[in-house]
């Protein structure tokens, strides 16, 4: 398992746009991905879920990542976040 942290630059947090596309890219890999804010967590795969979390600006986030293809997971998500959000 895999795990790293990433701070929400995006002004206006992870709204819709960046949130679809995020799952979108997490949805090629066969990885279970999970997101946590604070004590709050969901499966990066399912829009609704993450777009629930109300991740804000500053706010700081945990990804886990677990699986056959965790290691090219984890380099995609840090790769979009650091280019989107």
């Amino acid at each position: 398992m895999k795990e790293f942290s990433y701070t929400i630059k995006d002004p206006l947090g992870i709204h819709a746009r960046p949130a679809g596309l995020f799952v979108k890219k997490m949805q090629e890999f066969s990885s279970e991905v999970m997101v946590a804010r604070g004590a709050e967590g969901c499966d990066a795969k399912k829009l609704l879920a993450l777009m629930k979390l109300r991740i804000k600006t500053g706010e700081t986030i945990t990804l886990r990542i677990n699986g056959a293809d965790e290691e090219a997971a984890v380099g995609a998500a840090e790769a979009f976040l650091s280019e989107n959000l």
